[in-house]
């Protein structure tokens, strides 16, 4: 049966933390609606706390359970920013992971994207290898292959994304037609995306059980564009981003007779 918890911090994500520890829980077994943002005021003074509501599935004899809430459907509010393009249209957003067969790559471009990672993760003390290849799109995939890569994946693989990008500043710097380098290590990706299809749909089915919107935890763009994905054609269900980066989050909105 369905339960909740409210937590206080002073972040979002450390308010989501304190919920989580509390609970015993994992990311991927709750969802998370934040009520209040933090406000950090004026050189500390008079700032607010972040507030967030973590629900989760409990036993019956520890039920609190969630009121079902009767709302019409919401737009993004006014004072919110307006759902971006990168966000809800595939052809805008960032290219997902290829799923055509890919090639092993011996050229100019895998060279230095070798020679970049190679000297980077020596920097880090990462003991691994930068595995190349090439996909039909002309796109570099490339799969760090060694032990114990948890510390360059990092939380969320914000560190792998920022690996990503500087690889491929690295091999597009003073280049006239660009390439695109997309980095993996110990198959993360595929999993993320996997963990987030999952948390989407089981989200999008706590809206339209108690009728009321949810905002999940900060994203980048691609995260966004993998939910609004999992979430396209889905009845009484719809999708919108609010916020600025780094701490844009999708917002699951229940809006009856969407997509019937």
């Amino acid at each position: 049966m369905q339960k909740f918890i409210e937590m206080t911090g002073k972040t979002e994500d450390a308010a989501i933390a304190a919920a989580l520890e509390k609970l015993g829980l994992s990311r991927e077994e709750v969802s998370v609606e934040v009520l209040e943002l933090a406000k950090p005021g004026f050189l500390g003074i008079g700032g607010t706390l972040a507030k967030v509501r973590v629900s989760y599935e409990g036993p019956d004899e520890e039920l609190v359970e969630e009121p079902v809430v009767q709302e019409a459907p919401k737009a993004a509010p006014a004072e919110q920013e307006a759902p971006k393009a990168e966000d809800t249209a595939p052809a805008e957003a960032p290219a997902a992971p290829e799923k055509s067969a890919a090639a092993p790559a011996d050229d100019d471009v895998s060279a230095k994207i070798v020679d970049f990672l190679t000297g980077l993760l020596s920097r880090l003390e990462v003991n691994a290898q930068a595995q190349v290849s090439v996909d039909g799109e002309g796109n570099y995939l490339v799969e760090l292959v060694g032990e114990g890569l948890g510390a360059i994946i990092g939380r969320r693989g914000e560190t792998l994304d920022a690996i990503q990008q500087l690889t491929g500043y690295a091999v597009n710097r003073g280049q006239q037609k660009r390439v695109r380098v997309r980095i993996d290590a110990e198959g993360y990706r595929a999993k993320r995306e996997e963990s987030l299809e999952r948390m989407a749909l089981r989200v999008a089915d706590k809206v339209v059980r108690y009728r009321r919107n949810m905002t999940l935890e900060p994203m980048n763009a691609y995260e966004r564009h993998v939910v609004h994905t999992a979430l396209q054609g889905k009845p009484d269900i719809s999708t919108y981003s609010v916020g600025v980066e780094p701490n844009r989050r999708t917002v699951v909105a229940y809006t009856p007779g969407e997509n019937r």
